[in-house]
């Protein structure tokens, strides 16, 4: 037998979850058309009080009208109609002030065809906006980015076809380097962008093992000064002993490199790394640490946003997913991480990352 839903929105056997639990707008209305499931959510979006919702008409209630102003009621006779609909796909309507909303609708009959049930769900049109900008935003940098390196490699391998004779041999090594470190960045921003796929699709795959975040930390700064930092940009301090740690040691290195890239590019001064036991619970956190400008207060909450660049972060290149990428990493470790302004200015990023059990690897 299904679950009765009254009219506070809980179905009974359902375990306590309530309607309110979710994220999108819900308006059920029985068998005489009364709302009995009014919830949080289609409260806030339509401006209509719960309380005054149910046990009224849902015609009444919510009154939804098409671009050309019809009374979508009127148009969709949900009671009176065919008795074979089931659903109806998702079309943009508009409350009486115009307010727009994204709303689906689904039907429960019974054996012969009446309705039992009638749901309506809604969404935010404007949350779907901004994906939609987001969306596109992205693979407008992502275009932008990519159409340097490979405009670069096209034309020196061009004209090392063309013209292969008449360059010596440092010559063409020069342009096979370039050719070489044009194609390791088109891979990086591959990379960055699967990343936040896998990231907004919840598909994060960790393989966990014992990592040792010192020597991970080591490995990272050794990496910089191979590829030409100064030694001395650098300044690691290891304190205390840590936890047996079970991480995914691919993304510990992408999380360190790519805080200690920003600091290096965005930052200024000596980067300070730490590492030390997580004071609060069982685990380790790291801290991040420049003596650039620092982060302004107000961009804090900003900083982990998709396409986040600090000031002049423009003219220093990056497609500004970087931080994005990391707090999702550090989330898929059960950790968390958070900005502030370093004690002697600059910025310092530190986050944190739980030690796990053998038996939680994955």
């Amino acid at each position: 037998m299904a679950a009765r839903v009254p009219a506070g929105g809980v179905a009974a056997g359902s375990g306590g979850v309530s309607a309110d639990d979710l994220p999108d707008g819900m308006l059920v209305a029985g068998r005489d058309a009364r709302v009995v499931v009014f919830n949080a959510a289609a409260a806030r979006m339509t401006g209509i009080a719960a309380a005054s919702a149910l046990g009224r008409d849902f015609r009444d209630v919510l009154q939804l009208y098409d671009a050309a102003g019809r009374d979508w009621w009127k148009c969709l006779e949900p009671y009176d109609g065919l008795r074979t609909r089931t659903r109806h796909p998702e079309r943009v309507l508009f409350l009486p002030g115009g307010t727009e909303l994204l709303v689906t609708a689904a039907y429960r009959r019974d054996a012969e065809g009446r309705v039992e049930r009638f749901t309506v769900c809604l969404r935010d049109a404007l949350h779907r906006a901004r994906q939609e900008r987001d969306r596109a935003d992205l693979v407008s940098t992502v275009a932008h980015e990519l159409r340097s390196p490979l405009t670069s490699v096209k034309g020196f391998t061009a004209t090392l076809l063309a013209k292969w004779h008449r360059f010596n041999d440092d010559q063409k090594r020069v342009m096979l380097e370039t050719v070489n470190s044009d194609a390791d960045r088109v891979t990086r921003l591959i990379t960055e962008l699967l990343d936040v796929s896998r990231i907004e699709a919840g598909r994060l795959e960790m393989h966990r093992q014992v990592v040792d975040l010192t020597e991970e930390v080591r490995k990272v700064i050794a990496g910089r000064v191979a590829a030409g930092d100064p030694e001395d940009r650098f300044r690691f301090e290891a304190r205390g002993g840590l936890p047996e740690m079970w991480l995914d040691p691919d993304k510990v290195d992408q999380i360190l490199g790519n805080l200690i890239e920003n600091a290096v590019r965005h930052g200024a001064g000596v980067v300070t790394i730490v590492v030390e036991p997580d004071a609060h619970k069982e685990g380790a956190a790291v801290l991040v640490r420049d003596e650039g400008e620092g982060i302004p207060p107000d961009a804090a909450q900003r900083v982990f946003r998709q396409f986040w660049r600090g000031p002049g972060g423009n003219r220093r290149g990056g497609t500004g997913l970087g931080l994005y990428i990391v707090k999702g990493l550090v989330e898929a470790h059960g950790g968390v991480i958070t900005v502030r302004r370093a004690p002697g200015g600059g910025a310092e990023f530190r986050f944190t990352v739980p030690a796990g059990a053998p038996d939680y690897a994955t």
